[in-house]
């Protein structure tokens, strides 16, 4: 079978063209990304602003679709446009030359984390205003830097400007997850993301004696303690088939240093952990039981938690949501399977949330292998087509609440 049916697509071409600019981490130039973007919004007629909340270097580009009404709340159309590293050797494919093979399958960086969406948007725009929809609320279709490493510059900055402000929302759509089957997977709300710092302090000495209050015992101790409790949260999945990976809190130990040689007992360690807090957590008492256990090692640790996200509420999927409603209801008439669940990473929702706004977050990318920040990732063209049908559905639902 030959691919050229898809590389004549135009959206096709669209995709592959903002595929092929690399936005990749760590150091990204994002200058070929807002013309790209800047273009495409020209090619809509639609007006279009750049941002920069936090430094020049890291743009936020907002394309506005001005609606019918636009006193009332506006809808965000929301995607961020940078992409994890990559290894080449570990590809078969070119990361960033989008190639498509004979079944359609798309291979570049970004093809599900989360390019597709944001030219899928502009797809679903495209056929809106072929059709003759003019929206009753005003729609912004926000491309946003740096999500990848935390959205510190990015959406995170951009909601505390007067601009967000005077752009009055009322409801956000984002990413959400890939699914390798027809159910979608739908973020409601997102596991609170904490990073713990631990610096054990203990008696030094030569390897060769067994010293009392040693930091390697200190150590052992909370590492076996966060052991158990990790232990706890596995068993938990694996007794409720009705939970995922967002319901259970996470903890992983991600760095380790300390000593000098294989002789010496150490005065420190140090320990990093990677915390990902389920929403029902009492988080109080969390970090008191962190402590609490540092006490009970022995005392002199130090408890750093270098991020220490706030308690975000999820958003409410019933009848007190209309924007839900309206979502919903494109969902049914479209007869598309989905699961709402809590976000197990994290997405620029969270700072959405923060302000009091309803986010979701939802990607039209079914009966697919994850390969979100993997190698190879990859889109079917027909799947990236028949999102930007799902998203023309939504994005009309959502412009008439």
């Amino acid at each position: 079978m030959s691919s050229q049916k898809w590389e004549d697509n135009e959206e096709i071409k669209i995709f592959r063209e903002y595929l092929r600019i690399p936005t990749v981490h760590p150091d990204v130039d994002y200058t070929a990304c807002v013309e790209f973007l800047q273009r495409q919004a020209s090619s809509l007629n639609l007006l279009v602003d750049v941002v920069c909340p936090a430094v020049q270097s890291k743009p936020v580009v907002i394309i506005k679709w001005l609606g019918s009404q636009p006193e009332l709340p506006s809808i965000i159309l929301n995607s961020h446009t940078d992409v994890v590293p990559v290894f080449p050797d570990k590809w078969t494919h070119d990361p960033f030359a989008a190639d498509i093979d004979k079944e359609g399958n798309i291979y570049a960086r970004g093809t599900q984390d989360m390019k597709s969406v944001g030219t899928q948007y502009l797809g679903a725009i495209r056929q809106l205003q072929a059709s003759g929809f003019q929206p009753k609320r005003t729609v912004y279709v926000t491309f946003v830097p740096d999500e990848e490493t935390g959205g510190v510059l990015g959406m995170a900055e951009f909601v505390k400007t007067d601009y967000y402000q005077q752009m009055n929302v009322g409801f956000s759509l984002d990413e959400g997850g890939t699914s390798a089957t027809d159910v979608h997977h739908l973020f409601y709300a997102e596991r609170l993301r904490w990073g713990l710092k631990l610096k054990f302090s203990g008696t030094s000495g030569h390897g060769s004696l067994l010293l009392p209050n040693t930091a390697g015992e200190k150590l052992n101790y909370l590492l076996n303690k966060l052991t158990q409790f990790r232990t706890s949260q596995v068993e938990s999945l694996a007794r409720d088939s009705s939970i995922n990976i967002g319901d259970v809190t996470t903890v992983n130990l991600t760095q380790l240093s300390g000593g000098v040689q294989s002789n010496v007992v150490p005065p420190l360690f140090e320990a990093v952990f990677d915390v990902r807090l389920a929403i029902t957590v009492d988080v109080v008492a969390f970090e008191k039981q962190i402590r609490d256990w540092c006490e009970e090692a022995g005392g002199s640790i130090e408890v750093d938690f270098f991020r220490k996200e706030p308690y975000v509420g999820p958003t409410h999927l019933d009848s007190s949501n209309p924007y839900w409603l309206a979502v919903k209801a494109a969902i049914d008439e479209l007869g598309l399977k989905v699961h709402p669940i809590v976000c197990p990473g994290a997405t620029d929702s969270r700072y959405i949330r923060q302000k009091g706004t309803p986010a979701i977050g939802f990607s039209p990318i079914i009966n697919t292998t994850v390969r979100i920040h993997d190698h190879d990732e990859f889109l079917q063209a027909d799947t990236y087509l028949n999102g930007i049908a799902v998203y023309k559905k939504i994005i009309r639902n959502l412009a008439e609440v």
